[in-house]
């Protein structure tokens, strides 16, 4: 048996091993590419999140990031990904959950003190809330800001423009303004301005 075919073996038996700790959970696992998914409710995050860290059978000791997903035309719009490492087992696991556009999610902090800023960069971002975070507040944008820029209906130029006002010597904030007018190209005639005749010379005598 090769290294690679052993490596797989070895995941396949602690994925078996993971999935039926995780039994009596309201969740759904799969192994994909060697890593290990789990699908689940995200009332259960707390309970999930503890024991993925603390059970000797898991011991995910480090949460390597949060992200989130943003689905606009499904029923639960946000899609909310946590990726976890154990150094002891050289195992990688991801906890998945979908999220209507309103609901909240429990904070996570007071088990890994690291998602904390994981979790202001993605109320930022997409506007998604969590429960009893202690500091949740923008982490990226202005506190004034408008809007969350990576959610899908977001506008490309923004709400909101900042510039420096010379007048009144200080930075400004105003409704976006786009400068330069809209412009209707002619795909038929892209060389506007040039005569059509040709003389048939390349030297043009």
């Amino acid at each position: 048996m090769n290294n690679t075919s052993e490596k797989e073996s070895v995941i396949r038996d602690k994925f078996a091993l993971i999935k039926a700790s995780l039994s009596s959970f309201n969740c759904s696992l799969s192994l994909k590419n060697n890593e290990i998914e789990i699908l689940m409710l995200d009332k259960n995050l707390l309970k999930t999140v503890l024991f993925l860290k603390d059970n000797p059978t898991t011991n995910f000791d480090v949460l390597v990031d949060i992200c989130a997903v943003d689905y606009p035309y499904q029923e639960k719009r946000f899609s909310v990904i946590y990726n976890f490492l154990s150094t002891t087992q050289n195992l990688r696991i991801r906890l998945k959950f979908n999220v209507n556009e309103n609901q909240a999610v429990d904070s996570i902090c007071s088990i890994y003190s690291c998602a904390n800023w994981y979790e202001r960069e993605i109320y930022d971002l997409f506007g998604i809330s969590f429960n009893n975070h202690p500091d949740l507040r923008r982490i990226l944008t202005d506190y004034d800001f408008e809007g969350h820029p990576l959610r899908k209906d977001f506008p490309l130029t923004g709400f909101v423009q900042v510039r420096y006002d010379s007048e009144q010597k200080k930075i400004v904030n105003e409704p976006v303004k786009l400068d330069q007018e809209y412009r209707n190209f002619d795909n038929l005639s892209p060389w506007e301005g040039m005569n059509n005749e040709i003389s048939g010379k390349e030297d043009g005598k």
